[in-house]
């Protein structure tokens, strides 16, 4: 008797200490290209204590921001081999991922926050899905504003742009072809080189948000902006799927919570920042100029067909488009008749 009460004592030890990782802390190391007190920046460094509190201490989280770690093709390596376990991204990250996320780079898709809601609305949990099938968990949507024109000279054509060496992701092969292709002349280096690129010339014009742009400076290398609103400049924090899966359930949700208030706050704060960021270079000498004609929105139009399939699987642009639609048919239908 006896010794069957001590063998049921130890299943019931060996059975707790194979329970998981409720038992364990787990250590998350996230680094991110972000600007160091940039508005994104500032909501992934509060993260850490708020995982930490919802946890009851169970996580202990470390942020290397600004670059530090590398560009997003350099940090997710690093995640795959464990060095690192997490990263708020950029789009580019996200779309060496899965090319799926490069719904949200073709040229004028998006005319406002609202559409780009509506549609992210109903693309996150297919996006998710594709993600954790790629090993890597989407814990929230990061913004970094909307993309503009910064360039050395004053872009108002097509024809201007064209004439300029382009900035472009280095790492995304696809990409730079596509801009070739299309009349562009780009050149692909490291985001964390962008800098140097500008002060030696190997490139003259750059898309860039204005948040971005005046956090890195590049303002000064490139003092006309085209307000031409090219698509939002989205990203995303991502966990390594083997870490999340090492967190208790009931952790992971206390989690998903603190995130998603993240990703409402930004929300919230970027339009704001990116308005302020344009109106602060302005008064350091920053030019902002207005696009031409109707060439633009003509050529955006044969742009988006060919990223359709080559950049943009088919499925994932078609569900994009038909909600946007959707959105724009809803939005149309709720205005008052003039």
């Amino acid at each position: 008797m006896r010794w069957t009460v001590r063998f049921l004592i130890l299943l019931v030890a060996v059975a707790v200490t194979a329970s998981g990782p409720s038992a364990q802390n787990v250590t998350i190391k996230l680094a991110t290209i972000v600007p160091d007190g940039s508005v994104w920046d500032k909501s992934v460094k509060k993260m850490p204590a708020d995982w930490a509190a919802g946890t009851g201490g169970r996580t202990t989280t470390t942020i290397y921001s600004g670059g530090t770690q590398g560009d997003d093709p350099t940090v997710l390596r690093k995640i795959r081999l464990n060095t690192l376990q997490a990263s708020s991204l950029t789009s580019v990250g996200l779309a060496s991922i899965d090319a799926s996320f490069n719904v949200f780079n073709v040229p004028f898709f998006f005319q406002n926050y609202d559409e780009l809601n509506a549609v992210l609305e109903k693309l996150t949990p297919v996006l998710r899905q594709r993600a954790e099938a790629k090993g890597f968990v989407l814990v929230h949507w990061g913004h970094a504003g909307w993309l503009q024109i910064f360039s050395k000279r004053p872009v108002s054509t097509l024809a201007d742009l064209k004439s300029l060496k382009l900035y472009t992701s280095a790492g995304d092969d696809r990409m730079t072809q596509w801009y070739k292709t299309n009349g562009f002349q780009p050149r692909a280096m490291a985001m964390t080189d962008i800098l140097t690129g500008l002060s030696t010339g190997m490139i003259e014009a750059m898309p860039s948000t204005p948040l971005a742009s005046m956090a890195y400076q590049w303002h000064k290398q490139t003092p006309y902006m085209l307000d031409i609103g090219l698509a939002p400049f989205m990203g995303a924090t991502v966990v390594s799927k083997r870490t999340w899966d090492s967190i208790p359930a009931a952790d992971r949700a206390k989690m998903l919570e603190v995130s998603a208030a993240v990703e409402q706050q930004l929300r919230v704060d970027v339009p704001k920042g990116d308005s302020l960021a344009v109106t602060l270079m302005g008064a350091q000498g920053l030019k902002v100029t207005k696009a031409s004609g109707d060439e633009w929105q003509q050529e955006a139009e044969v742009l988006s067909k060919t990223m359709r399939g080559q950049m943009v699987p088919p499925d994932i642009f078609d569900l994009a488009l038909k909600e946007r639609d959707a959105f724009r048919q809803r939005s149309k239908s709720a205005s008052p008749a003039k």
